[in-house]
């Protein structure tokens, strides 16, 4: 598509009071994207349901939507993103079904939106063992048996386990921001965010000059649920963003799947009223989620454990002091072992993803049980 259409399609959404769903009806109504922003008041004003407060907001800034678009454009070609466009073959099916589906998104990596088999996997951020081990699991069982790419929004707890568990086990994953692409948020996730974009891609609905804004990152959960065939709860309290996209997805009457917990377990109240309510599918292993998604299983294989005689001299540091102390934070190994900072979170990274440590709340880690 050539920038001089693109800028139109980018800058629609940025006019205000125009979401997904009044840009497409403007669109259709007026023939095409570049005629919303050059049609006189008198043709606007015909359009049902827009009202003249709409119009005179199109009218007012639709100029300056298209400068901010165009500046848009150059960010994108100067960091390879890509943008999609919901009247584009490669739009992803699943997305194009909802109705609240972003005009426009950008991406950042490379995956197939219309693979097979997509899942979203969401959870609270506040995460427990139980619910870490839970989400690291079910995706391991999942990435021998059917190889579905993963969708989280890369937030703190369920989410970034999600991600990391998909990387460990060669699954593609997806990582769908509530900033522009320029801005990787929560900031400690940028190198997690970097092995996404090798390993699937990270997207956004917003541009990178959009402020952060807490609505934004509620905003793209409609993305998080309508790229998938089914959202599964690991974890969620009362309230929460995973409650919010667990309601989206039933709205685009998708499956939703949640664990059940204990009790009266403050972190999982939310998946066990989903279950109560009859808004989600209780599952407790793979098998359940392939009863309710109609999946056919492939044999089970044995994956072999990671052996310690792999790795080089400051990793075996590392996994020595874990064993001594159980667990740690990451202040303190660097201290006992005298690693750098910065080194040493690249290197429990990748222990982590090879299967040696997991990390734990408080930035704290732990040898995996082998």
């Amino acid at each position: 598509m050539s920038s001089d259409l693109l800028k139109y399609y980018i800058a629609i959404e940025l006019i205000p009071n125009v979401g997904s769903i009044t840009a497409k009806k403007l669109i259709a109504y007026c023939g095409g994207i570049e005629a919303v922003f050059t049609e006189k008041k008198q043709t606007l004003n015909k359009i049902p349901s827009i009202g003249e407060v709409l119009v005179n907001s199109i009218l007012s800034h639709r100029d300056e939507a298209v400068k901010i678009a165009e500046k848009e454009i150059i960010f994108m070609d100067k960091n390879s993103i890509q943008a999609f466009i919901y009247t584009e073959k490669d739009y992803p099916k699943r997305l194009l079904a909802c109705d609240d589906s972003p005009v426009i998104f950008f991406a950042k990596g490379d995956v197939d939106f219309n693979a097979p088999k997509i899942l979203s996997v969401v959870g609270t951020r506040k995460a427990t063992d139980y619910g870490t081990e839970l989400c690291e699991k079910i995706i391991a069982d999942l990435s021998v048996a059917h190889k579905p790419v993963i969708v989280s929004g890369l937030a703190y707890g369920i989410d970034v386990c999600a991600h990391k568990a998909a990387l460990q086990n060669g699954l593609k994953t997806v990582a769908v921001m509530g900033t522009g692409l320029n801005t990787i948020y929560p900031a400690q996730h940028r190198n997690i965010a970097s092995m996404i974009i090798r390993q699937g891609a990270i997207i956004s609905d917003f541009t990178s000059q959009a402020k952060l804004d807490p609505k934004n990152f509620l905003s793209r959960n409609r993305i998080i649920a309508g790229l998938a065939d089914a959202t599964i709860i690991v974890e969620s309290g009362k309230k929460g963003g995973a409650l919010v996209t667990a309601d989206i997805a039933t709205s685009y009457n998708r499956d939703v799947l949640a664990f059940p917990a204990r009790i009266g377990d403050e972190f999982s109240t939310g998946c066990n009223w989903l279950i109560k309510t009859n808004k989600a599918a209780l599952i407790e292993d793979i098998k359940d989620i392939e009863y309710v998604l109609g999946w056919t299983s492939k044999s089970q294989e044995t994956k072999q454990l990671p052996l310690f005689d792999n790795l080089n001299e400051k990793e075996l540091l590392i996994v020595n002091h874990l064993k001594k102390t159980d667990t740690d934070t990451i202040d303190n190994i660097s201290h006992e072992i005298q690693i750098p900072m910065a080194q040493l979170s690249a290197m429990l990274l990748a222990l982590e993803f090879n299967g040696y440590v997991k990390s734990l709340p408080g930035k704290s880690y732990a040898l995996k049980k082998l």
